[in-house]
């Protein structure tokens, strides 16, 4: 097959150094950063905007719809193609755009390539900076890209865009689970701001029968497999995320007994992010915490998947926040915590919303195994097609 640099089939625009003491609230473009570079898309987290009236002279770094951004610092090589709903908007620096010179290539197949993890990896290796990677357009210009006849090309990228619509799909219907989550809550419970069904309020430190957090010092005890080691990232909203787990072998120490989780347990960031949730489920394998961490075990009145919950609601997240009397996030305390207040409402109710819950998982744990599975099968479409 022959391969050609990308210089010879591209046209490679770096992006324009926007100042960001001029960035305002409304009535202006957006300027797209490496933050919005995400892996296979451009993502709307944070937008930046630029006034108009300051963008007269800068078409060149204007965005089209389906235009190929790629990031030049930090997380190197990753691609997005640009949605219409985000535009008017402009490349900003370390960022670059490419684009086909001519019907040689495919757009559709430049993207799909550009997104392989293979694609990305070389990026990495051959960046600099140790702080932080940069990657030059240099080496980008002279990269060598398979170049199979049009003809081909699209077939390839139709296949594996048809994997991405599968990928987004189950993507889709998970979050649609966590929004019917939330919102048999506020069906069964009310919102926790407004308690337009009037409930009484307990503490938590009055429900609480435990309360410890974790400690320091775990590194010396990491290993490639043994007892599980919950850290920060793997606490969400109301939500065990088990993507990236570290294990230990675990010391015989009085620290590793205090910190052990059992279930119906939940663990709460306590730092950072500040009142994420998750419940310890039944046969759960041995499972310490870390610092950032706490371990709530309640009295035998309530159900802690009310309880979390009640916390991973946006209200309940609101009460948390107003907690935070810095307003910096720096971390809650035991007594901060013990302080929150919750609907004091019958253990049958709540063990009526945890059942159904269990129900909307089981489905939630399916559509999981099916976003998967499309994952899986897009690697290896991806694999086939580019090897």
């Amino acid at each position: 097959m022959e391969k050609v640099k990308i210089s010879e089939i591209c046209n490679i625009s770096n992006g324009y150094a926007f100042k960001s003491e001029k960035y305002v609230q409304n009535d202006g473009a957006r300027v797209i950063r490496i933050t919005n570079v995400q892996k296979g898309q451009i993502v709307d987290n944070d937008p930046k905007l630029y006034p108009f009236d300051l963008l007269d002279n800068l078409d060149n770094y204007k965005i089209f719809e389906g235009d190929i951004l790629m990031s030049l610092t930090g997380n190197v090589g990753r691609v997005g193609k640009f949605p219409k709903e985000m535009i008017p908007a402009y490349i900003n620096q370390r960022i670059c755009r490419i684009m086909p010179k001519n019907e040689r290539l495919d757009v559709n197949y430049l993207f799909q390539f550009f997104n392989n993890d293979k694609f990305e990896v070389e990026a990495m290796r051959n960046s600099s900076g140790a702080a932080q990677l940069n990657l030059s357009s240099k080496w980008l210009n002279n990269y060598e890209i398979p170049l199979p006849p049009f003809s081909e090309q699209k077939v390839i990228a139709a296949k594996l865009d048809k994997a991405q619509e599968i990928i987004s799909y189950n993507k889709q219907l998970l979050e649609k689970y966590d929004q019917l989550t939330q919102s048999l809550f506020i069906d069964m419970f009310g919102d926790p701001l407004r308690n337009e069904k009037g409930w009484e309020k307990k503490s938590l430190g009055e429900i609480i029968n435990f309360l410890t957090s974790g400690s320091r010092g775990w590194a010396k005890y990491y290993s490639n497999d043994g007892d599980i080691f919950l850290r920060i990232q793997n606490v969400g909203y109301n939500k065990l995320k088990l993507n990236d787990v570290c294990f230990v072998k675990t010391p015989n120490t009085a620290e590793a007994k205090r910190t052990k989780v059992v279930s119906g347990d939940i663990i709460m960031s306590i730092t950072a992010d500040l009142g994420r949730t998750a419940v310890i489920p039944e046969n759960f394998p041995v499972a310490f915490i870390n610092q950032h961490l706490a371990i709530l075990r309640l009295s035998k009145e309530y159900n802690p998947n009310f309880v979390s919950a009640y916390i991973a609601s946006k209200s309940g997240q609101t009460l948390f926040d107003k907690l935070d009397k810095g307003g910096v996030k720096a971390g809650l305390n035991f007594s901060d915590i013990k302080s929150y207040k919750i609907f004091s409402c019958s253990l049958s109710l709540q063990n009526q919303f945890a059942e159904r819950i269990e129900k909307i998982e089981a489905q939630k744990q399916m559509a999981q195994e099916s976003l998967a599975k499309s994952e899986q099968l897009f690697r290896s479409l991806l694999q086939e097609s580019f090897k």
